[in-house]
C-alpha cells in the first residue's frame, strides 16, 4: 500500500518586547537563572497579570501581514496542567476564541500554507536535568508568544522546512521577533500522520515537540514518516502521542500520551478581559507594515536584474536588503547590482554571520564595500586582491583605496609588463605549450595560474587572458 504524510506545524514565536507579557519583568536572554522574575510571573496569590499593549501590536502585525482574520473580541484561557515550569499550574493562552483565525504564508511563488488560527499566550519556564538533580528556570515564564498554527495541509519534510524558513523570514521582516532558534525564540512542533494515497480520512497523528532548528525538523519529520509507515506495514496501529526527537539517534522516541483540549479543562481566565482590537487600532498597526518579503524579492527582480536565487537570500532579512540597497545607491551605477549581490551574500553575510555584527552598525559599511567594488570596476584591483584587501578593512577599518596604496597592490594592465612575464612562463613551460598546440585548450588554467602567481595576482586577468592566447598563437609553425 502507498502512503502520503499530513503535517501541520505550530510555531511558538517569542515576541520581541522588553517586558512580559503580564508582567513588567525583563525577556532579555542569558540572565542568571530566576532573576527575571516577580510576584506575577511566579503566580504568587494575590497578583493580577496587566496585558503588555506592545505584544497584542506585534500580535495583530503578523495577522495582517498573513491576510488573517482579526476578531474584534477575544478571550484569554487558562489552559491547565501540572508541570514544575509552570508556576501557576496553568498556562494563560487563548482556546475558542482566538485573536486571529485564517491567513496564509507565501513560501514562494507557486507554494503558500494556508492557516487555522494565531494566537497570543505566555510561554513556560525551563527544567534544567542534571545526572543528580533537576532544576526549574523560571525566567521564561510569561515571555510574549504568538503560535501559529497550519492547516494539515504540507506534505514532505522539505515542504515543513521551507515553510518554516519563510515563517521566520517573514516575523524577522516585519520586526516582530528576532527568530533566534538557538535562544528558543521561534520553535516548531510537528503533527504528523499519515494516509493510504487518495484517502481523505487523517489518520492517527504523533506530535514531535520542541523542534529547534530546520535541519532537525526535516529530520525528524521523515524518521516519522517512515516509523508510521512500518507500522501500518507490518500490521501494527499508529498509537496517538507526544514525541521527543533525539538528534544523536536520528529518532523519535515517546514522551507521553497526546492530551486532547478537554484533558486542559479551559476556561476563561477571570482576572483578564475580553481583548478588544478595533478597526482604528488595525489601521494603525498596518500603517507600522513594512513591504513584505516577497514583494521585497519581485521589485528586487523587477529593479535590479537580479536571479530569484539572489533575490530571495537578500531579502530574508530586512536589514541585509537594506544594506544591499544602499550598496547599490552607493556605487553611483558604477558596478553592477549583480556584483553587489554577489559581495553582499558571499562575503558580507557570512562575516556578519561569524563575528556576529548588527546590519545597522556593520563592520564594513556600504560605502566602503560601494568603493571597493568601483576598484574593481575601473581595473586598479582585480577580484583576487580585492579579496586581500576585504580582509584588510575587516581588521583596519582602513578604506580600500587606503589599503590598496600602502601595500602597493594596484592591478598592473600596462601590456608590456604583461607580456614580458607571459614570454617568460611560456619559455618556461614547453611541454604545456604543446600540448595546447595540440588542442588541449584547458592547459591555458595552468598559464594563468603561473602567470598570477609571479605577479603575486597583481595583473589584469582580462589582459592576461588574451595576450596570453596571442602568444601561444604566434609559436604555431
Amino acid at each position: 500500500m502507498q502512503f502520503e504524510p499530513v503535517i501541520g506545524l505550530e510555531v511558538h514565536c517569542q515576541l520581541a518586547t522588553e517586558s512580559k507579557l503580564f508582567c513588567g519583568c525583563s525577556t532579555t536572554f542569558g540572565a542568571a537563572a530566576n532573576h527575571h522574575v516577580c510576584e506575577v510571573c511566579l503566580g504568587m496569590p494575590g497578583t493580577l497579570p496587566v496585558l503588555n499593549k506592545k505584544a497584542v501590536n506585534f500580535a495583530i502585525k503578523l495577522a495582517l501581514a498573513v491576510g488573517g482574520k482579526v476578531r474584534e473580541q477575544s478571550v484569554f484561557a487558562r489552559k491547565q496542567y501540572f508541570y514544575p515550569d509552570l508556576p501557576k499550574g496553568y498556562q494563560i493562552t487563548q482556546f475558542d476564541r482566538p485573536y486571529c483565525e485564517g491567513g496564509t504564508v507565501q513560501v514562494n511563488a507557486n507554494y503558500s500554507v494556508d492557516l487555522i488560527r494565531i494566537h497570543i499566550e505566555e510561554d513556560a519556564g525551563k527544567n534544567i536535568h542534571e545526572r543528580e538533580a533537576s532544576h526549574v528556570d523560571y525566567n521564561r515564564a510569561g515571555i510574549p508568544l504568538v503560535e501559529i498554527v497550519t492547516k494539515p495541509v504540507i506534505k514532505s519534510a522539505a515542504d515543513a522546512a521551507a515553510y518554516l524558513r519563510s515563517l521566520r523570514s517573514l516575523v524577522r521582516h516585519i520586526g516582530i521577533s528576532d527568530g533566534n532558534l538557538e535562544e528558543g525564540s521561534f520553535r516548531c512542533d510537528a503533527n504528523v500522520s499519515i494516509r493510504p494515497v487518495g484517502s481523505m480520512n487523517l489518520g492517527t497523528r504523533c506530535e514531535i515537540k520542541n523542534l529547534n532548528s530546520f535541519r532537525n525538523v526535516e529530520r525528524a519529520i521523515t524518521y516519522e514518516i517512515e516509523r508510521q509507515k512500518e507500522l501500518i506495514s507490518s500490521g501494527s496501529k499508529v498509537i496517538q502521542q507526544t514525541l521527543l526527537f533525539d538528534a544523536e539517534s536520528g529518532r523519535t522516541l515517546p514522551m507521553r500520551s497526546k492530551e486532547e483540549s478537554h484533558d486542559y479543562r479551559y476556561f476563561p481566565d477571570p482576572d483578564l478581559p475580553l481583548l478588544h482590537i478595533d478597526t482604528e487600532r488595525l489601521a494603525a498597526v498596518e500603517r507600522e507594515l513594512p513591504e513584505l518579503p516577497l514583494a521585497m524579492s519581485a521589485r528586487f527582480i523587477e529593479n535590479y536584474g537580479l536571479p530569484e536565487h539572489d533575490a530571495d537570500m537578500l531579502t530574508q532579512d530586512r536589514d541585509v536588503a537594506s544594506y544591499f540597497e544602499k550598496s547599490v545607491s552607493a556605487t553611483d551605477g558604477k558596478v553592477p547590482a549583480k556584483i553587489v549581490a554577489n559581495w553582499v551574500i558571499g562575503e558580507i553575510v557570512p562575516l556578519a554571520t561569524e563575528q556576529k555584527w548588527n546590519f545597522l552598525k556593520p563592520v564594513i559599511s556600504c560605502n566602503g564595500l560601494a568603493a571597493l567594488l568601483k576598484l574593481i570596476g575601473i581595473g586598479t584591483i582585480s577580484n583576487k586582491i580585492a579579496k586581500s584587501v576585504f580582509e584588510e578593512m575587516v581588521k583596519t577599518g582602513e578604506d580600500p583605496q587606503s589599503i590598496v596604496n600602502r601595500l602597493g597592490l594596484i592591478q598592473v594592465s600596462d601590456e608590456d609588463a604583461i607580456i614580458k612575464v607571459v614570454d617568460q612562463i611560456l619559455d618556461d613551460n614547453p611541454d604545456q605549450i604543446a600540448q595546447f598546440l595540440a588542442g588541449k585548450e584547458k592547459v591555458l588554467g595552468f598559464f594563468v595560474g603561473q602567470i598570477m602567481r609571479a605577479s603575486k595576482g597583481k595583473m589584469n586577468p582580462g589582459l592576461v587572458n588574451t595576450i596570453l592566447i596571442k602568444r601561444l598563437e604566434s609559436r604555431r609553425g
